[in-house]
């Protein structure tokens, strides 16, 4: 008999939530709509399929007769409809209770379009865990799919991967396929030709081989380049999918759940924590990141067999990396225990809709591309999680439950406690250890977190980019693949989207919270403060303080720091007080600061205090804005203002404006808080907030003290909790 194969492709499809809706038209016209068109044109072609929640949200609603033609498609056995979390969360970050909710729910969605259940389920960013089998079996599915990389860390040879293995966790059996390399390369970069004599090459007379390749349907016409290789000029996939079907004689397309009915699995295997092999470089420090880059890519270039055993790091360090993930996490966690907490009813179902759409992973890491830095989605992350508790919250205090008030609670589980101040309008998380600083700020009625904004710091990428413009510079690089023409993958290309970024790479010494005092030298400039190239005399901006009172509305803290005068170190003591205003629709929230020198030496500086805010400002926004005197500018543009006693700032579409009152009147300057990441169409600026910072003189003698305040009040136009019937 000749030798025959099987090859089964599963494409995954997704769009995050939160994510701009014409990113989902031109993403559904450059790459899902023709891949529908292909398989109609090639009915000898099948294959898997996987759409994320809210892509399937979105393509009922906006495109209805996509799905009914993909239902077609379903029905007559030419696509396998995969599952998975409904709202594509990294089934690893989240507790048990919400792994299954989120299967289930994918599960009744892919039922409810094609009739059939799902047995199979798509893991989010291929982030495993040895665990997972419980969620996945208890919720019905019967297999997943992961790369090769995973294959590799449990020790399985390469070529042993041309079939499904079986694998348990306390008795729950699940099989798992392996993306086999050669075909993840050559799909669809690689020559129709080479793809066909690959296949061929790994036939068996026994037909006992199934090739998988899952990965993302968008590199099929959205990446780069892509759009013209797959379906216009090369017309890759349809060159493609006619030789699939030309060769049909002893190469068979098969869905991988069609597979598994027919095929047993050809071994056991217990993967340790894994991901895709980028994934394990992204996740390591910027420094260790370079190194752990240069060694595997040497390695793999000599073909050393050592390169089999460089995995990088773990998924979970992204909270380790990033506080602005952990602290999303966290506030994730925390959430849900409030809603299964919850009685069953409607309002219940409300809370865990915003809950799993708030566990959407796009924000919970980053790698060469977005993640956390993505302001819009990361904003949308939060949203959701504060409705989410605003449900829970509000169903509680009917219930006569205390949810209001301050406590002290080790809110980013690191061991050491944060104060958290909460009112019907607003959430407030104090970090005393770390400056006294406000990194939550949730506005309630308009599900905004004013507080969310990313620190500027340095990324393992940034090296790309400063020798990318050197070589502009020199004359020897310009933008396109690594190798410097033709289509390629997302991860071999450099492209900016303007030149000069490398000289906008600023790195901030702490972390982004709001209300942090600093203590300046005279002169200090605007640009030298926004530019992270100011001198910092104090050591009050980021060190701890003590709690020395806590009641419902407000907390003091105290931390007996020093600042630098005439050479010397001269201590000082800086008592800080935070307070929250009850009001749900216009709640405010003051900041005291008093500073008393307790040495023999005078000091004569400025005594600045800073305020991180975010309001979706970036692009120039129209609908975010800055105010003094009447006068609006974008929020993320630069300004100065003298004397002044109020700033106000806002966001019209979200509802919700800030009026700033400085006490004394203060000098007062800001601008905005941008990063430099990479994008799937290169390397950009991204407004992640904007540092309003208010100065006063400071010129203290032996024995004196200065007091100033900040007094916030918040004015919202709209209340999201009326507005959904609760």
């Amino acid at each position: 008999m000749a030798p025959r194969i099987s090859l089964a492709l599963a494409l995954h499809n997704h769009q995050p939530v939160g994510n701009f809706g014409w990113v989902f038209a031109e993403v559904y016209e450059t790459a899902y709509l023709p891949m529908l068109e292909a398989l109609e044109r090639h009915p000898g072609v099948r294959l898997g399929l996987h759409y994320t929640g809210p892509l399937l949200e979105w393509l009922a609603a906006e495109r209805p007769d996509f799905v009914e033609r993909l239902r077609t498609l379903v029905r007559r056995g030419r696509v396998e409809l995969l599952g998975g979390g409904m709202f594509e969360p990294v089934l690893a970050s989240l507790p048990e209770r919400d792994r299954v909710a989120q299967l289930v729910r994918m599960a009744d969605a892919v039922e409810a379009l094609s009739g059939a259940r799902p047995t199979g389920a798509w893991l989010a960013e291929r982030v495993w865990e040895p665990d997972l089998p419980t969620a996945l079996v208890r919720a019905g599915y019967r297999y997943t799919i992961v790369d090769d990389n995973h294959f590799r860390a449990a020790a399985i040879p390469e070529d042993a991967l041309w079939g499904a293995y079986t694998t348990e966790d306390q008795g729950a059996i699940l099989r798992v396929f392996g993306t086999e390399q050669g075909l993840r390369y050559r799909i669809p970069f690689g020559d129709v030709d080479d793809v066909i004599g690959y296949l061929r090459a790994h036939a068996t007379e026994e037909g006992d081989r199934v090739g998988v390749m899952g990965d993302d349907g968008e590199k099929f016409g959205s990446w780069p380049t892509t759009w013209d290789h797959c379906w216009g000029a090369d017309r890759w996939v349809d060159r493609f999918f006619t030789a699939l079907e030309a060769n049909a004689d002893w190469l068979t397309t098969i869905t991988p759940g069609g597979w598994l009915a027919e095929r047993a699995p050809i071994g056991r295997v217990y993967l340790p924590t894994a991901s895709y092999a980028e994934m394990g470089e992204w996740v390591l420090p910027a420094g260790e990141s370079l190194v752990f880059a240069d060694l595997l890519h040497r390695a793999q270039a000599e073909r050393r067999p050592e390169a089999r055993y460089l995995r990088g790091g773990f998924w979970r360090n992204f909270q380790v990396k990033y506080r602005e993930i952990n602290d999303l996490h966290k506030r994730m966690l925390g959430v849900s225990q409030k809603v299964e907490a919850m009685p069953a009813g409607a309002a219940r179902d409300a809370a865990l809709d915003h809950l799993m759409r708030g566990q959407s992973n796009d924000c919970y890491w980053h790698g060469l591309f977005g993640g956390i830095y993505i302001s819009h989605m990361r904003l949308a992350t939060h949203e959701h999680l504060i409705l989410a508790e605003d449900i829970a919250d509000r169903a509680a205090r009917a219930a006569g439950e205390r949810v209001d008030g301050a406590r002290v609670v080790d809110a980013d589980m690191d061991g050491i406690d944060e104060v958290l101040l909460a009112t019907p309008g607003q959430v407030v998380i104090v970090k005393p250890t770390e400056g006294g600083g406000v990194g939550t700020w949730d506005v309630r009625p308009v599900a905004h977190a004013l507080a969310a904004v990313m620190r500027r710091r340095p990324e393992a990428y940034h090296e790309t980019l400063v020798e990318h413009e050197r070589r502009l510079v020199a004359g020897g690089a310009h933008d396109a693949t690594a190798d410097g023409d033709g289509v390629g993958s997302i991860h071999d290309r450099v492209s900016t989207k303007e030149p000069g970024l490398a000289d906008r790479l600023r790195y901030d010494a702490y972390e982004r919270r709001g209300g942090l005092v600093h203590v300046l030298p005279p002169g200090t400039t605007p640009d030298d403060f926004l530019g992270a190239a100011f001198d910092e005399l104090g050591d009050l901006v980021d060190g701890p303080y003590a709690v020395a009172e806590l009641a419902d509305d407000h907390v003091t803290m105290v931390r007996e720091g020093s600042v630098r005068a005439g050479g010397a170190r001269v201590p000082v003591r800086a008592t800080k007080t935070i307070a929250v205003g009850p009001d749900r629709a216009g709640p405010t929230l003051d900041e005291t600061v008093t500073l008393e020198n307790l040495g023999s030496a005078a000091i004569d500086a400025t005594l600045a205090v800073e305020w991180a805010l975010t309001m979706l400002g970036g692009g120039g926004n129209p609908a975010a804005w800055y105010a003094v005197d009447g006068e609006r500018t974008a929020h993320d543009a630069a300004g100065t203002a003298d004397g002044v006693d109020v700033i106000r700032s806002g966001n019209t579409y979200i509802g919700v404006e800030v009026a700033t009152r400085p006490e004394p009147p203060a000098d007062a300057f800001w601008g905005p808080i941008e990063t430099v990441s990479n994008s799937e169409a290169g390397f950009e600026r991204v407004y992640q907030g904007s540092a309003l910072v208010l100065t006063w003189p400071l010129r203290l003698a032996p024995g004196a003290s200065s007091t100033v305040r900040v007094r916030h009040a918040v004015a919202t136009t709209r209340d999201r909790a009326a507005e959904e019937g609760r």
